[in-house]
């Protein structure tokens, strides 16, 4: 059976790269692509934007004209917007709703949230299976070390147009540890230590951020005891990952009861 998707924030990135992916594979088709209203995108072919043969449909702006036999929508677009996509969306009874995207506020997680009281929901901040499976690792590793004689840091770098940091992954990863460690994150994260006091805090999880060239995304995660050093880490090699997760997670997704889920859920490793 071919899974229609829609993919809203078809004209950025991420959203152009999973569009082209959907093209290629047979088991997916494209119900439809939304873009904002001054989109340079707006009304251009869904194939055109992105790289393959046109398809004989093009964007729109209402999420209604996008959605004819949706079975997933795929949320590329930008903060602000995805808790208004998954309110409208629970106001239309579905379908089912992937949300890809970073540096959500207060406001819009509690939208996913409610929204998934009634439809399935799956939030990720990184669609690439690899992450996942590293989140589980670095959730295991740090149930095993105490914070008291480990200390975590965790490092990422991104390509020069980057505008967040630390990356939303390296703050899924320290989620999961300070989870782990029964602690709250923004109660012991030190970000960007400088000057002539940064000496760590006990159980701190420190972040730190690299930015520059055309770096994809690396992330490292660093357990360091007096004695002895664990690393866990990740590397992308291809933004077609992304893409290719974000698919796997779509296929997924459908057909599953009311509620909130992640790409652990998706690898057969729910967070604790």
């Amino acid at each position: 059976m071919t899974r229609k998707i829609t993919i809203i924030g078809i004209g950025g990135r991420l959203g152009s790269a999973i569009a082209r992916e959907v093209i290629a594979d047979d088991r997916f088709d494209i119900a439809g692509g939304v873009v904002r209203a001054d989109s340079d995108h707006f009304e251009r072919d869904i194939g055109d934007i992105a790289g393959r043969d046109w398809i004989g449909k093009q964007t729109v702006v209402r999420l209604e004209d996008a959605l004819t036999d949706a079975d997933v929508v795929i949320d590329a677009s930008a903060p602000g917007a995805s808790g208004a996509i998954a309110r409208r969306l629970k106001d239309l009874g579905g379908p089912a709703l992937l949300c890809g995207v970073t540096g959500l506020k207060t406001a819009d997680i509690d939208a996913l949230t409610d929204a998934g009281k009634t439809m399935p929901v799956l939030t990720a901040r990184n669609f690439s299976i690899g992450i996942a499976l590293v989140e589980m690792l670095v959730s295991t590793a740090a149930v095993g070390l105490p914070l008291e004689r480990w200390d975590a840091e965790i490092s990422e770098t991104h390509h020069r147009f980057k505008a967040d940091a630390p990356s939303g992954t390296a703050l899924l990863l320290g989620e999961s540890v300070a989870r782990a460690r029964e602690q709250v994150l923004d109660m012991v994260a030190e970000p960007g230590r400088s000057g002539s006091s940064a000496q760590r805090r006990p159980g701190a999880i420190g972040f730190s951020s690299i930015r520059g060239g055309a770096v994809i995304g690396e992330h490292d995660v660093r357990f360091l005891s007096n004695h002895e050093e664990i690393s866990i880490g990740h590397r992308a090699l291809d933004r077609r990952v992304f893409a290719l997760g974000a698919l796997t997670a779509a296929e997924w997704l459908i057909g599953k009861p009311a509620g909130m889920y992640t790409m652990r859920d998706v690898i057969g490793v729910p967070a604790r």
